[in-house]
């Protein structure tokens, strides 16, 4: 059985984006023979390793005024003198994203496309949602996978008068969970695959 590290790297302001990152980490947990390591920016002084050594990272950030947080933003930019200056040492890892704001759009699409970007600048291969809009026809629902109808990576809404005990709802979570278990099994193809090579 093919072992598979993964860690989930996040920045949450208010504790919404931290359950949604918990949701992502529950999903990769799913999958037989994933290890997962969920991390705080915050804490990523310390642990470079750990990222060094995972299979994939998972980002997560809150979208504040069109763009990640700045706390997640910091560690991006900490990578350049950190990880990328050290030899492009991410190169070949796999990569998602996932993000949560007030609005239901809430321009999460902008912070996503920052995530990827920024993994593409170090050479990872990212991986997308992986499942149609939900909640997009006359029989849908608010309770659909991927109501808010994102592609690219995990999107969450929670209302801005609602603590991280209420939001983000059920439904969200349950696409972050498919977003982790989805990356843990693209993760084991690829480790697979690399090692028939």
């Amino acid at each position: 059985m093919t072992h598979a590290r993964i860690a989930v790297v996040y920045h949450s302001g208010y504790g919404h984006t931290a359950r949604q990152a918990a949701a992502v980490a529950e999903g990769a947990g799913q999958v037989a023979g994933t290890e997962v390591l969920l991390l705080e920016v915050e804490e990523a002084d310390g642990r470079w390793n750990d990222l060094l050594v995972a299979d994939a990272l998972i980002f997560g950030a809150p979208t504040y005024m069109a763009s990640a947080s700045a706390a997640f933003k910091a560690f991006q930019d900490a990578t350049s003198r950190l990880v990328m200056t050290k030899g492009f040492v991410w190169r070949d890892k796999i990569a998602a994203g996932f993000t949560n704001s007030g609005g239901q759009s809430g321009d999460k699409l902008s912070t996503l496309m920052q995530m990827a970007l920024f993994a593409a600048q170090h050479g990872m291969h990212w991986v997308n949602l992986g499942l149609p809009p939900g909640n997009n026809t006359s029989t849908g629902s608010a309770e659909d996978l991927n109501r808010l109808g994102f592609f690219l990576g995990a999107a969450a809404q929670s209302n801005a008068d609602q603590g991280p005990d209420l939001a983000p709802p059920p439904s969200d979570l349950a696409t972050a969970r498919h977003l982790g278990r989805r990356v843990a099994e693209v993760t084991a193809q690829f480790l697979r695959g690399r090692a028939a090579a």
